[in-house]
């Protein structure tokens, strides 16, 4: 998978406060059940932390919607300005996406963590400050930046946790998919990449996923990180034009 973006990531001038905060214990979170037919998530209503149990540490890309199962995949964010528009764009169609967030931006929006839950939307980890270098940084640095996005995540939530983590740029490797495994948050890559982060046009958006869509069901967008008027755009062409090519929406497999 290729990297979006060189170097550090861009959430760099919240780095200094994110770096600061503890490494999270492993059996500090309380775990939410975000799982059912309907996917909606619920917070757990006992304050005694519960067993998390490890998922497989394997990339994932497939659909839990079958064969013809396409997974919506929103990274970077949640932005005050975006966010919202995606979710009412999602609603609109009835369909349930994975939010990818930054650390530093669900501790900084946690109303907008809250309205991803109630929307029904599953959670995602992407780290504490999206350093896409993350795969050449220490197994320290790795885990506090996968443990402690998990824990602002949760708490901004109200409890619900994260059900998968994906690396920054893709930056994987078999020590943090191993940490995030054992916190129950499957790795998770893609298969069609939108580069809506290049700002390319809400055409060529639209045609990249038309062209790749058959590449597999895991489809990157972001809603943060820029302006990202031409994703918002992009995914009010594409949303339509799945269901009408007869693609199921789901979540990522666990």
């Amino acid at each position: 998978m290729a990297r979006h973006v060189a170097g550090r990531g861009w959430y760099g001038k919240l780095v200094g406060a994110a770096l600061g905060v503890t490494v999270l214990a492993t059996g500090a979170s309380v775990w939410a059940a975000q799982a059912g037919a309907a996917g909606t998530p619920k917070a757990s209503a006992s304050a005694t932390p519960q067993k998390v149990e490890a998922v497989d540490k394997s990339i994932a890309h497939a659909s839990d919607a079958g064969p013809r199962g396409v997974n919506i995949t929103i990274d970077d964010g949640p932005d005050p300005v975006y966010t919202p528009q995606v979710l009412a764009l999602l609603k609109e169609h009835g369909v349930k996406a994975t939010f990818c967030m930054v650390g530093t931006q669900a501790k900084a929006h946690p109303d907008l963590v809250k309205k991803v839950v109630a929307d029904g939307h599953r959670l995602c980890d992407h780290s504490v400050s999206h350093d896409t270098t993350m795969d050449r940084q220490s197994k320290a640095y790795q885990k506090q930046q996968i443990l402690d996005a998990e824990r602002m995540i949760t708490e901004a939530s109200g409890g619900v946790r994260p059900m998968y983590y994906r690396a920054p740029g893709g930056a994987f490797t078999p020590y943090s998919r191993g940490v995030a495994a054992s916190r129950g948050m499957r790795p998770l890559g893609w298969n069609v990449d939108t580069k809506d982060f290049e700002q390319p046009g809400a055409d060529a958006i639209v045609a990249t996923v038309k062209e790749q869509v058959s590449n597999g069901p895991t489809i990157l967008f972001h809603d943060a990180g820029g302006d990202r008027a031409q994703t918002v755009e992009a995914l009010r062409q594409c949303l339509p034009w799945l269901k009408e090519q007869g693609y199921a929406f789901g979540f990522p497999e666990r």
